[in-house]
């Protein structure tokens, strides 16, 4: 056995400084460097060269070099997985708690305004007609509500937009002409009232006082609140990048960190092993073990928050958005039916517009009024038929091409049936309409029982908000897990796991440099 002593003979002697070749002769004072010094590049080239020797790296110089470049791996890869976990939490709670929420707000401002609009139609449809003042008042409330959810969507698009100029402009828009269309409305029915009107025959002044408030909305009001819509969806998609490429990046630096720190401790106990004729280092094993566990960890979790942020943005917020825009554009398109009625001179217009409307929500390519249901109909039994095959577009195309959770597709299908049903009574409307017979059109257009089209279109609001419901669940259900993997827990034990790495080095390596002083 080596004793104490004679270790330390060993160790002085490996120690020892390099003494001058013999024969070589002392460089004059002031004389520059020659390239064997140490000064200059001859010397910095020299100095690696006795950096790279095996003689230079004697065991405590080894010793002490891996295990600083150990602690330092250790340090890196818990900056990384901070990083990379802090990210992945910063971006899914950025689309999920804000952005999200902030697009489906400002969707929701085009489909109050929109319905405001329909509200105030139907009051000039029904007119004062003694047969229609339950409807009238019905009417009258929902118009009410429509302006305070309109109210309260804009306070929202306001705060959302605060760091977004064009978005600004286009909150500051609604919010100025806003009063002057409720204004024009209030007028017409102000108008209406005095006229005494029969239904489907408001007064011209009633009628123009519309025109103007309709004009004023759909030219200026649903252009911007529709602005407001697209700059919140551009956020959302740009966060959405941007967070995926930085956790896809983020797990292969955290894996190649993580492999660096491995190896780095694998190295640390080889060297002990072989110097010290040790098995094992018990303390650099758990270090080793409790590492490789960490990272295996840290990948998991990066892999799920992508996985998160994938359900939450494209499976999800994507089929809330194309609903949400088929709901405030379906609001428009119902518009469109009761100003048919109410205003002969514009019907062609306002016919043009729904058929332009209907098409946005399920696009039949080259489909007219005409036969715009029989198409549909051939397209939704082709569907049914096998569900791979979705021969129609629009934002209903875009949500049955994206059927991801349990109940979806069953509740998007069901838009579509409810769609097809009010598209057939909304033929059933012109029909009358055309024959003349103008209050049974009005009382098929406004009326609230099963076969009318307010029941249908009902029906069709419901059906969307179900679908919508389904994937805002699984939406808030992917951020929450997320929030979950990724909570102050999370931190805390990471923090400590990083703690109890760096000491038990310090522990494992300690006494074998002890062993030099």
């Amino acid at each position: 056995m080596t004793t104490s002593t004679e270790r330390r003979t060993a160790t002085s002697q490996e120690q020892a400084p390099e003494v001058a070749s013999e024969g070589a002769d002392p460089a004059p004072p002031g004389a520059p460097a020659r390239s064997g010094d140490f000064g200059g590049f001859g010397g910095l080239g020299r100095r690696l060269r006795t950096v790279g020797s095996r003689a230079h790296w004697t065991t405590p110089r080894l010793v002490r070099g891996l295990t600083a470049l150990s602690l330092a791996t250790l340090l890196g890869l818990g900056a990384t997985a901070t990083v990379v976990l802090a990210g992945a939490r910063d971006g899914t709670d950025a689309i999920g708690h804000r952005a999200a929420p902030q697009a489906t707000r400002a969707a929701d401002l085009y489909f109050a305004l929109s319905d405001m609009d329909a509200q105030a139609a139907d009051l000039l449809l029904v007119g004062a007609d003694p047969d229609y003042t339950t409807l009238r008042k019905q009417t009258l409330d929902t118009y009410e509500q429509r302006r305070a959810q309109a109210d309260d969507d804009l306070q929202q698009a306001a705060r959302a937009a605060a760091d977004d100029p064009a978005g600004q402009r286009a909150v500051r828009l609604v919010l100025d002409r806003l009063g002057s269309y409720e204004a024009l409305v209030a007028r017409a029915q102000l108008l209406e009232d005095q006229a005494g009107a029969p239904a489907g025959q408001p007064s011209p002044a009633a009628l123009e006082a519309y025109r103007q408030a309709t004009d004023l909305l759909r030219q200026q009001l649903l252009p911007a609140a529709d602005r407001v819509t697209v700059a919140n969806d551009a956020s959302v998609e740009r966060v959405y990048q941007q967070q995926r490429d930085a956790l896809g990046s983020g797990w292969w630096w955290l894996l190649a960190v993580g492999l660096v720190t491995l190896s780095a401790l694998l190295g640390l106990q080889r060297a002990l092993a072989l110097r010290f004729r040790r098995v094992v280092n018990p303390a650099l094993a758990a270090v080793t073990l409790l590492t490789g566990v960490a990272l295996v960890i840290g990948l998991n979790l990066t892999g799920r928050a992508e996985d998160h942020l994938v359900t939450a943005k494209s499976n999800a917020y994507d089929s809330v958005a194309a609903l949400s825009r088929a709901r405030a554009v379906a609001f428009d398109m119902n518009a469109d039916e009761s100003r048919y009625l109410i205003d002969p001179a514009r019907a062609a217009a306002y016919e043009q517009t729904f058929v332009e409307q209907t098409q946005a929500i399920a696009r039949i390519e080259g489909a007219t009024l005409a036969d715009y249901n029989t198409r549909l109909a051939d397209a939704a039994a082709r569907h049914r038929a096998d569900h791979a095959v979705i021969p129609f577009g629009g934002y209903l195309g875009s949500e049955l091409h994206n059927i991801t959770f349990p109940g979806e597709r069953d509740a998007a299908e069901h838009v579509l049936d409810t769609f097809q049903q009010y598209q057939l009574t909304d033929r059933k409307i012109r029909e009358l309409r055309a024959a003349g017979k103008v209050k049974e059109a009005v009382t098929l257009d406004t009326g609230l029982s099963k076969g009318q089209s307010n029941y249908d279109f009902e029906q069709l609001g419901n059906a969307i908000g179900d679908t919508i419901a389904i994937n805002s669940g699984a939406m808030d259900r992917a951020v929450a897990e997320t929030d979950g993997d990724l909570d102050g827990t999370t931190a805390a034990l990471a923090a400590g796991a990083l703690a109890v790495a760096l000491a038990l080095t310090a522990i494992g390596v300690r006494p074998r440099l002890r062993e030099y002083r």
